[in-house]
């Protein structure tokens, strides 16, 4: 369940078959290696000496990643874990040395070194210091353990953002939810020592568990010298994780500090990504193939797994791990960079409706490259293979050594190939379900294998493989493009890995048959992902002439509905314009093909039509209109009046500041006040007396629908003349029946 360093060694916490809890302490001695040249040896050994720890010195070999070759280093083992980190930082400080697996945290290397993962199942055997792996990360039906579990969360005082929450805490146990009032904070401490005591749970589930709650009972705890039993088998303070703000493409992401324990997990749903995607199952999985102790994989990045996923399979073979990046890109020039980095293949969407659609996907296309073309930073322009070239590239790659990445990706892609095939053959809707989120969790790993290749900061990261895949990916969606369009298909729509084509008669064993072509022709595995009585790709908002990739709405012949880009999957949409564009959408999704759609418009319009009126006649709750955003920095650093920026400001001048990266929630009070700080109010802190702006609310309503509703064949965005009328009209009546609004 759990492992963390002591003096004597890791100590790890064990759940056996007949439910006892067990603290078993194994020996470790971690290490790390240095290569010193000319008189660093010396100043080494000297070092070493003066060291209040014991550490052994030895001679040895290992390989260079790039060269793959064996170099000659030093191997330092130290006596203790605990002491680990003090002698890497020593022996960091002589310039001369060039220190490898010295960054590794210490419950990961004790992973990769035993062979050991996070909920492997083994068999104990005496002496004490025995442990048997009885299990393999490759298992696609692992053993689960039975967990004890409660659930806790902090009472939010009406508000879906993270500035609104009451002392009040919910804990559910078995189903049974009990409120704990926390305006008597002794009696509340006392209620968690009880509940803890008596429960003893494995597993605590929390919501804003990290940034709230732990920290504020935490503080509770010493203020009144109440001990809290948080984690197992003792008193051991709890040091929480640093908050931070990052950005990742393009976003700015904040993350609460990790509230860990130790004994026990702590997982705040809030607050970690894998969580929300893959749930409970996912996160399992996860922990399993990366090797990385459960509670800090919740807190972590889909990267940090697949980088320690590498990490392991260079200990396994024998490769130095270097300390932070340790290949630079190479200088080169402006037209070199134009020609060999152009990311993946993207063509236009045609905008409209078009019937009789198939969709095409390859199936994990930018790992399966990887593995298949031996994608490895240490293999691209190896001196040994010059002739084997990539289309599209000035690169090359090796045919004549294995790389690292294609080693690590290779059963991960087979594993979730397994784990596919079993979904398709149960018939126990649970185990669909289970299967389902674990090859979802592994397909984030793949996901990010390629983003990391061409990461700067990435461990094993080299920008020129990252050109190599998506140079190959261009070429594939290309051979793929023409083989259909000389079976006779009409090409609509492609990007990256995907492609819609149409054809008057859509047959499904017909479209199968052209996979084969493609998956032969291509050697990639492609698939049908469904067949559409039709789609429509939206317009550009800007240009109405031209299609925008990844937005549109399409039904497959099954009834099922496709969404991708529109306003109701937008985390920032206010709850009742999503509610009403949903309307539309179930309403036009029963249409079967495109005369019947337009037969539905008067219908979807009038639906529209309600929702204006709605609007304008002041009857939506305030809770409807909360619109979600990301601050993108501090709020004394913007310095445009966005509404994101007021409300910011307003929160700081609270004392609520929100970090960068963190949600807010707000309502547009009058959008084109004169005063900023009158445009928008925080939705934590709103009074009914401020009201709400009935025009912007319409506006954010019309933008959403009217794609949908414009003529036949066009759909129409909000500038386009085609419904920008008669939607002005239809809004300005609507409005003009209601009483006036406080902005008006």
């Amino acid at each position: 369940m759990d492992a963390y360093p002591a003096s004597q060694g890791m100590l790890l916490w064990l759940l056996s078959e007949t439910g006892e809890r067990i603290l078993r302490p194994l020996p470790f001695r971690p290490r790390f290696y240095v290569d010193a040249a000319g008189r660093a040896p010396e100043r080494l050994k000297r070092l070493l000496g003066r060291l209040p720890y014991p550490v052994s010195l030895a001679q040895t070999e290992r390989t260079e990643l790039f060269s793959g070759t064996l170099r000659p280093v030093f191997e330092l083992t130290t006596a203790s874990p605990t002491e680990f980190f003090a002698v890497v930082r020593a022996v960091a400080s002589i310039p001369e040395m060039i220190l490898y697996n010295c960054d590794i945290p210490l419950p990961q290397l004790y992973f990769y070194e035993s062979g050991l993962f996070p909920l492997a199942f083994c068999r104990i055997g005496m002496p004490p210091d025995k442990i048997a792996l009885q299990d393999s990360p490759w298992n696609t039906d692992p053993p689960m353990p039975p967990l004890r579990t409660i659930s806790i969360a902090a009472e939010a005082e009406g508000s879906p953002g993270k500035h609104g929450a009451s002392g009040r805490l919910s804990v559910e146990v078995d189903g049974e939810r009990r409120l704990l009032d926390g305006e008597d904070p002794r009696e509340l401490l006392a209620t968690i020592n009880a509940i803890l005591k008596r429960e003893d749970p494995d597993l605590i589930l929390s919501r804003r568990g990290d940034d709230l709650i732990f920290p504020r009972i935490q503080r509770l705890s010493e203020k009144f010298g109440i001990p809290l039993p948080l984690s197992r088998g003792g008193r051991q303070p709890i040091s929480p994780g640093k908050d931070r703000s990052f950005v990742s493409y393009g976003k700015t992401v904040f993350r609460a500090g990790g509230f860990s324990l130790l004994g026990r997990w702590h997982l705040d749903q809030s607050n970690s990504f894998i969580l929300k995607e893959a749930g409970l199952v996912g996160l399992f999985e996860q922990a399993r193939v990366t090797r990385i102790p459960l509670q800090e994989l919740a807190r972590t990045s889909t990267g940090t797994g697949i980088t320690s996923m590498q990490m392991a399979q260079a200990i396994a073979s024998g490769i130095l791990v270097p300390k932070g990046k340790g290949h630079p890109e190479a200088f080169r020039s402006g037209l070199d960079l134009l020609e060999g980095d152009k990311g993946g293949m993207v063509f236009l969407p045609r905008p409209g409706l078009h019937e009789s659609v198939v969709e095409l996907d390859f199936a994990s296309m930018y790992p399966s490259l990887m593995v298949t073309h031996n994608i490895s930073p240490e293999t691209v322009n190896c001196p040994c293979c010059p002739e084997n070239r990539i289309p599209g590239s000035p690169h090359h790659l090796c045919i004549r050594r294995r790389g690292l990445i294609p080693s690590v990706l290779a059963p991960l892609l087979e594993k979730r190939c397994r784990y596919k095939e079993l979904k398709k053959t149960t018939d126990d809707p649970s185990r669909n379900q289970e299967y389902d989120r674990r090859q979802g969790a592994l397909k984030w790993l793949l996901v990010v294998s390629f983003g990391y290749l061409g990461y700067k900061n990435a461990r094993f990261g080299r920008v020129e493989a990252h050109e190599c895949v998506t140079a190959l990916s261009r070429e594939k969606l290309l051979q793929a493009k023409e083989i259909a369009e000389a079976w006779g298909y009409r090409f609509l729509h492609g990007i990256v890995d995907s492609l819609w084509l149409s054809r008057p008669d859509l047959d499904e064993d017909e479209c199968r048959r052209l996979v084969a072509a493609i998956s032969q022709a291509t050697g990639l595995s492609i698939g049908v992902e469904g067949l559409y009585r039709w789609i429509l790709f939206f317009p550009s908002k800007g240009r109405p002439g031209l299609g925008v990739p990844n937005r549109y709405l399409g039904v497959f012949r099954s009834g099922e509905t496709k969404i991708r880009g529109i306003e109701l999957r937008r985390s920032d949409t206010p709850p009742f314009v999503a509610n009403i564009q949903q309307r539309i959408v179930d309403h036009l999704s029963k249409a079967r093909d495109i005369r019947d759609y337009r037969t539905r418009l008067p219908e979807a319009r009038r639906l529209l039509e309600e929702g204006l009126s709605e609007i304008g006649e002041g009857r939506i709750p305030i809770s409807e209109l909360v619109i979600q955003k990301r601050v993108a920095k501090e709020p004394e650093d913007y310095r445009k009046a966005s509404l994101q920026a007021i409300v910011a400001q307003e929160l700081a001048a609270r004392g609520r500041a929100p970090r960068p990266g963190e949600r807010i929630s707000y309502v547009i009070t009058g959008e084109k006040d004169p005063d900023p700080a009158s445009r928008a109010r925080a939705y934590d802190t709103f009074s009914p007396d401020y009201g709400y702006d009935r025009i912007a609310y319409a506006r954010l309503l019309r933008e959403a629908c009217a794609p949908m509703l414009g003529l036949f064949g066009e759909p129409a965005t909000p500038s386009s003349p085609a419904v920008r009328k008669p939607l002005d009209l239809l809004l300005r009546k609507r409005l003009k029946k209601s009483e006036p609004a406080e902005t008006e």
